[in-house]
Protein backbone atom coordinates (compact mmCIF):
# COMPACT_ATOMS: atom_id res chain seq x y z
CA UNK A 1 0.00 0.00 0.00
CA UNK A 2 1.28 3.48 -0.69
CA UNK A 3 0.58 6.26 1.47
CA UNK A 4 0.53 10.25 0.93
CA UNK A 5 0.79 13.01 3.07
CA UNK A 6 -1.11 15.95 2.16
CA UNK A 7 0.24 19.07 4.04
CA UNK A 8 -2.66 20.52 3.33
CA UNK A 9 -4.94 17.85 4.12
CA UNK A 10 -7.15 18.55 0.94
CA UNK A 11 -6.99 15.75 -1.59
CA UNK A 12 -9.47 17.48 -4.13
CA UNK A 13 -9.02 16.04 -7.90
CA UNK A 14 -6.83 18.38 -10.53
CA UNK A 15 -6.25 20.81 -7.07
CA UNK A 16 -4.65 18.99 -4.68
CA UNK A 17 -2.18 17.42 -5.28
CA UNK A 18 -1.58 18.91 -8.60
CA UNK A 19 -3.39 21.98 -10.60
CA UNK A 20 -4.76 21.78 -13.60
CA UNK A 21 -4.85 24.62 -15.55
CA UNK A 22 -3.68 24.41 -19.18
CA UNK A 23 -6.14 22.39 -21.56
CA UNK A 24 -7.05 21.70 -25.13
CA UNK A 25 -6.01 25.54 -26.37
CA UNK A 26 -2.12 24.90 -25.30
CA UNK A 27 -1.38 21.42 -26.86
CA UNK A 28 -3.30 23.16 -30.28
CA UNK A 29 -1.24 26.22 -30.07
CA UNK A 30 2.12 24.32 -29.61
CA UNK A 31 0.99 21.93 -32.56
CA UNK A 32 0.18 24.77 -35.11
CA UNK A 33 3.49 26.29 -33.93
CA UNK A 34 5.58 23.40 -34.99
CA UNK A 35 3.59 22.79 -38.05
CA UNK A 36 4.42 26.43 -38.85
CA UNK A 37 7.80 26.00 -37.88
CA UNK A 38 8.31 22.98 -40.06
CA UNK A 39 7.15 24.18 -43.28
CA UNK A 40 8.80 27.76 -42.96
CA UNK A 41 12.12 25.94 -42.22
CA UNK A 42 12.13 23.67 -45.32
CA UNK A 43 10.58 26.64 -47.41
CA UNK A 44 13.71 28.93 -46.80
CA UNK A 45 16.05 25.88 -46.59
CA UNK A 46 14.86 24.80 -50.12
CA UNK A 47 15.17 27.93 -51.57
CA UNK A 48 18.64 28.85 -50.39
CA UNK A 49 19.74 26.18 -52.03
CA UNK A 50 17.88 27.14 -55.38
CA UNK A 51 15.38 24.25 -55.58
CA UNK A 52 12.28 26.39 -56.01
CA UNK A 53 11.48 24.68 -59.11
CA UNK A 54 11.87 21.03 -58.24
CA UNK A 55 10.09 21.82 -54.73
CA UNK A 56 7.06 23.84 -55.62
CA UNK A 57 4.54 22.83 -53.27
CA UNK A 58 7.83 23.33 -50.38
CA UNK A 59 8.37 26.57 -51.40
CA UNK A 60 4.99 28.00 -52.75
CA UNK A 61 2.00 26.20 -51.50
CA UNK A 62 2.72 24.68 -48.44
CA UNK A 63 3.77 28.28 -46.69
CA UNK A 64 0.09 29.25 -47.77
CA UNK A 65 -1.04 27.19 -44.55
CA UNK A 66 1.38 29.04 -42.25
CA UNK A 67 -0.51 32.01 -41.84
CA UNK A 68 -3.83 30.42 -41.21
CA UNK A 69 -1.94 27.87 -38.40
CA UNK A 70 -0.03 30.43 -36.68
CA UNK A 71 -3.19 32.53 -36.62
CA UNK A 72 -5.26 29.81 -35.15
CA UNK A 73 -2.21 28.89 -32.86
CA UNK A 74 -2.31 32.82 -31.06
CA UNK A 75 -6.15 32.58 -30.94
CA UNK A 76 -6.25 29.35 -29.35
CA UNK A 77 -3.31 31.26 -26.89
CA UNK A 78 -5.64 34.02 -26.26
CA UNK A 79 -8.05 31.92 -25.34
CA UNK A 80 -6.62 30.12 -22.73
CA UNK A 81 -5.05 33.64 -21.23
CA UNK A 82 -6.87 34.90 -17.48
CA UNK A 83 -6.21 38.15 -17.86
CA UNK A 84 -6.67 38.53 -22.14
CA UNK A 85 -6.98 42.26 -22.15
CA UNK A 86 -3.39 42.36 -20.68
CA UNK A 87 -1.42 40.25 -23.23
CA UNK A 88 0.32 43.38 -24.94
CA UNK A 89 2.19 43.53 -21.84
CA UNK A 90 4.36 40.44 -23.30
CA UNK A 91 5.80 43.19 -25.43
CA UNK A 92 6.81 46.07 -23.13
CA UNK A 93 10.07 43.98 -21.74
CA UNK A 94 12.18 41.38 -22.84
CA UNK A 95 13.65 39.21 -20.48
CA UNK A 96 16.18 36.26 -21.94
CA UNK A 97 15.84 33.85 -19.17
CA UNK A 98 11.75 33.64 -19.92
CA UNK A 99 10.63 31.10 -22.62
CA UNK A 100 7.32 33.15 -23.22
CA UNK A 101 9.29 36.14 -23.99
CA UNK A 102 11.12 34.50 -26.24
CA UNK A 103 8.29 33.02 -28.04
CA UNK A 104 6.16 36.19 -27.76
CA UNK A 105 8.95 38.31 -29.76
CA UNK A 106 9.49 35.35 -32.19
CA UNK A 107 5.90 34.95 -32.87
CA UNK A 108 5.55 39.08 -33.06
CA UNK A 109 8.49 38.02 -35.86
CA UNK A 110 7.07 34.79 -37.88
CA UNK A 111 3.78 35.96 -38.26
CA UNK A 112 4.37 38.95 -39.90
CA UNK A 113 7.04 37.46 -42.26
CA UNK A 114 5.11 34.01 -42.97
CA UNK A 115 2.21 36.68 -44.64
CA UNK A 116 4.89 38.61 -46.12
CA UNK A 117 6.55 35.46 -48.00
CA UNK A 118 3.57 33.99 -48.44
CA UNK A 119 2.43 37.50 -50.29
CA UNK A 120 5.56 36.94 -52.99
CA UNK A 121 4.01 34.05 -54.07
CA UNK A 122 0.07 34.79 -54.77
CA UNK A 123 0.58 35.76 -58.15
CA UNK A 124 2.46 32.03 -58.47
CA UNK A 125 -0.23 30.23 -56.92
CA UNK A 126 -3.38 32.54 -58.12
CA UNK A 127 -2.28 33.56 -61.77
CA UNK A 128 -5.53 35.81 -61.78
CA UNK A 129 -5.00 37.62 -58.23
CA UNK A 130 -4.86 41.33 -58.51
CA UNK A 131 -3.72 43.64 -55.55
CA UNK A 132 -5.72 46.26 -57.00
CA UNK A 133 -2.95 49.00 -56.23
CA UNK A 134 -0.40 49.00 -57.85
CA UNK A 135 2.02 50.27 -55.01
CA UNK A 136 1.09 46.74 -53.64
CA UNK A 137 2.96 45.59 -56.73
CA UNK A 138 5.81 47.25 -56.40
CA UNK A 139 6.41 46.68 -52.50
CA UNK A 140 5.88 42.93 -53.34
CA UNK A 141 8.91 43.17 -56.23
CA UNK A 142 10.90 44.37 -53.79
CA UNK A 143 10.34 41.99 -51.09
CA UNK A 144 11.26 38.96 -54.38
CA UNK A 145 14.53 40.63 -54.60
CA UNK A 146 15.39 39.93 -51.08
CA UNK A 147 13.90 36.07 -50.80
CA UNK A 148 17.04 34.57 -50.23
CA UNK A 149 17.41 37.15 -47.08
CA UNK A 150 14.00 36.38 -45.97
CA UNK A 151 14.77 31.94 -46.54
CA UNK A 152 17.51 32.52 -44.07
CA UNK A 153 15.20 34.80 -41.45
CA UNK A 154 12.57 32.07 -41.37
CA UNK A 155 14.93 29.30 -41.36
CA UNK A 156 16.34 30.57 -38.29
CA UNK A 157 13.38 32.04 -36.66
CA UNK A 158 11.82 28.40 -37.33
CA UNK A 159 13.97 26.59 -35.16
CA UNK A 160 13.61 29.10 -32.39
CA UNK A 161 10.32 28.48 -32.81
CA UNK A 162 10.67 24.83 -33.07
CA UNK A 163 12.36 25.12 -29.89
CA UNK A 164 10.38 27.19 -28.16
CA UNK A 165 7.17 24.92 -28.08
CA UNK A 166 9.52 22.28 -25.96
CA UNK A 167 11.10 24.60 -23.77
CA UNK A 168 8.11 25.92 -22.86
CA UNK A 169 6.97 23.28 -21.01
CA UNK A 170 11.19 22.19 -20.03
CA UNK A 171 11.21 25.66 -18.07
CA UNK A 172 8.61 24.19 -16.08
CA UNK A 173 10.99 22.61 -12.95
CA UNK A 174 8.10 21.74 -10.49
CA UNK A 175 6.93 19.08 -13.09
CA UNK A 176 8.95 16.58 -13.51
CA UNK A 177 7.75 14.85 -17.12
CA UNK A 178 8.43 18.51 -18.55
CA UNK A 179 11.78 19.59 -16.47
CA UNK A 180 14.10 17.82 -18.91
CA UNK A 181 16.57 19.20 -21.67
CA UNK A 182 15.03 16.67 -24.78
CA UNK A 183 11.94 18.41 -24.80
CA UNK A 184 12.92 21.22 -26.79
CA UNK A 185 14.51 19.34 -29.32
CA UNK A 186 12.14 16.84 -29.19
CA UNK A 187 9.22 19.10 -30.03
CA UNK A 188 11.23 20.64 -32.93
CA UNK A 189 12.05 17.45 -34.65
CA UNK A 190 8.77 16.42 -34.30
CA UNK A 191 7.41 20.05 -35.57
CA UNK A 192 9.71 19.21 -38.47
CA UNK A 193 8.24 15.55 -39.02
CA UNK A 194 4.52 17.24 -39.07
CA UNK A 195 5.48 20.16 -41.57
CA UNK A 196 7.39 17.87 -43.76
CA UNK A 197 4.04 15.32 -43.65
CA UNK A 198 1.69 18.36 -44.37
CA UNK A 199 3.77 19.20 -47.90
CA UNK A 200 4.02 16.05 -49.07
CA UNK A 201 0.12 15.86 -48.55
CA UNK A 202 -0.16 19.20 -50.83
CA UNK A 203 2.59 18.02 -52.98
CA UNK A 204 2.10 16.90 -56.74
CA UNK A 205 5.45 16.19 -57.94
CA UNK A 206 7.18 12.32 -56.93
CA UNK A 207 10.41 13.85 -57.19
CA UNK A 208 9.29 16.35 -54.22
CA UNK A 209 7.65 14.11 -52.34
CA UNK A 210 10.53 11.31 -52.49
CA UNK A 211 13.05 14.08 -51.19
CA UNK A 212 10.81 15.05 -48.49
CA UNK A 213 9.96 11.34 -47.48
CA UNK A 214 13.57 10.60 -47.25
CA UNK A 215 13.49 13.67 -45.21
CA UNK A 216 10.66 12.75 -42.97
CA UNK A 217 12.20 9.36 -42.09
CA UNK A 218 15.14 10.62 -41.03
CA UNK A 219 13.04 12.94 -38.52
CA UNK A 220 11.17 9.92 -37.65
CA UNK A 221 14.24 7.73 -36.50
CA UNK A 222 15.30 10.60 -34.66
CA UNK A 223 12.42 11.25 -32.97
CA UNK A 224 11.81 8.10 -31.97
CA UNK A 225 15.43 7.97 -30.72
CA UNK A 226 14.51 10.96 -28.59
CA UNK A 227 11.58 9.39 -26.85
CA UNK A 228 13.47 6.28 -25.93
CA UNK A 229 16.15 8.91 -24.52
CA UNK A 230 13.72 10.51 -22.50
CA UNK A 231 12.28 7.34 -21.06
CA UNK A 232 15.56 6.12 -20.04
CA UNK A 233 16.89 9.56 -18.53
CA UNK A 234 13.25 9.41 -15.95
CA UNK A 235 13.97 5.21 -15.94
CA UNK A 236 17.69 6.18 -13.94
CA UNK A 237 16.44 9.17 -12.31
CA UNK A 238 14.61 9.95 -8.79
CA UNK A 239 11.24 8.59 -7.94
CA UNK A 240 9.61 11.52 -9.52
CA UNK A 241 10.70 11.09 -12.54
CA UNK A 242 10.21 7.30 -12.60
CA UNK A 243 6.69 8.00 -11.48
CA UNK A 244 6.47 10.46 -14.57
CA UNK A 245 8.04 7.51 -16.73
CA UNK A 246 5.23 5.20 -15.34
CA UNK A 247 2.81 7.40 -16.59
CA UNK A 248 3.16 6.00 -20.17
CA UNK A 249 4.19 2.61 -19.43
CA UNK A 250 1.14 1.18 -17.69
CA UNK A 251 -0.03 4.22 -16.41
CA UNK A 252 -3.32 6.22 -17.56
CA UNK A 253 -1.56 7.50 -20.45
CA UNK A 254 -0.22 4.09 -21.80
CA UNK A 255 -2.73 3.16 -24.68
CA UNK A 256 -3.41 7.00 -25.94
CA UNK A 257 0.50 7.51 -26.04
CA UNK A 258 1.77 3.92 -27.55
CA UNK A 259 -1.16 3.35 -29.71
CA UNK A 260 -1.55 6.73 -31.45
CA UNK A 261 1.80 8.39 -30.56
CA UNK A 262 4.27 5.48 -31.47
CA UNK A 263 2.54 3.15 -33.65
CA UNK A 264 -0.15 4.86 -35.44
CA UNK A 265 1.84 8.43 -35.52
CA UNK A 266 5.51 7.45 -36.10
CA UNK A 267 5.76 4.00 -36.79
CA UNK A 268 2.96 2.58 -39.44
CA UNK A 269 3.81 6.25 -40.84
CA UNK A 270 7.62 5.09 -41.38
CA UNK A 271 6.78 1.82 -43.03
CA UNK A 272 4.37 3.33 -45.37
CA UNK A 273 6.67 6.19 -46.48
CA UNK A 274 9.23 3.12 -47.02
CA UNK A 275 6.81 1.49 -48.96
CA UNK A 276 6.41 4.09 -51.25
CA UNK A 277 10.06 4.81 -52.02
CA UNK A 278 10.41 0.83 -52.90
CA UNK A 279 7.47 2.12 -55.53
CA UNK A 280 4.27 0.56 -53.95
CA UNK A 281 1.33 2.34 -54.72
CA UNK A 282 0.45 4.15 -50.80
CA UNK A 283 -2.43 7.10 -51.10
CA UNK A 284 -0.28 10.03 -49.89
CA UNK A 285 -2.76 11.23 -47.42
CA UNK A 286 -3.05 8.30 -45.01
CA UNK A 287 0.73 8.23 -43.98
CA UNK A 288 0.59 12.19 -43.97
CA UNK A 289 -2.28 12.37 -41.77
CA UNK A 290 -1.31 9.80 -39.16
CA UNK A 291 1.44 11.85 -38.13
CA UNK A 292 -0.35 15.52 -38.04
CA UNK A 293 -2.51 13.42 -35.58
CA UNK A 294 0.39 11.61 -33.95
CA UNK A 295 1.91 14.86 -33.57
CA UNK A 296 -1.03 16.60 -32.11
CA UNK A 297 -1.89 13.90 -29.30
CA UNK A 298 1.64 13.94 -28.81
CA UNK A 299 1.38 17.35 -27.39
CA UNK A 300 -1.82 16.59 -25.64
CA UNK A 301 -0.55 13.56 -23.66
CA UNK A 302 2.65 15.73 -22.87
CA UNK A 303 0.46 18.60 -21.98
CA UNK A 304 -2.04 16.85 -19.56
CA UNK A 305 0.26 14.11 -18.30
CA UNK A 306 3.00 16.74 -17.24
CA UNK A 307 0.29 18.26 -15.26
CA UNK A 308 -0.28 15.25 -12.98
CA UNK A 309 3.41 15.02 -12.29
CA UNK A 310 4.53 16.96 -9.14
CA UNK A 311 7.39 16.42 -6.56
CA UNK A 312 5.81 15.33 -3.04
CA UNK A 313 9.73 13.86 -1.81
Amino acid sequence: MKEELFISGRDIPYIDPYLNIWHWEIPVYLFLGGLAAGIMFFAGYFTIMHKEKEMQATVKFAPMLVPFALVLGLIALFLDLKHQLYFWRLYTTIRFESPMSWGAWTLMLVTPLSFIWAASYMKDVFPKWDWKFKFLDQIIDFIIEYRKTMAWAMMILAVILGVYTGILLSAFNARPLWNTSILGVLFLVSGMSTGLAAIIWMSKSKYERKVLSRLDLIFIAVELFLIIHLFMGFLAASEVQIEAAQLFLGGEFTVIFWVFVIILGLIFPAILEILELRGFHIPIWIPSLLILIGGLVFRYVMVEAGQITRYLY
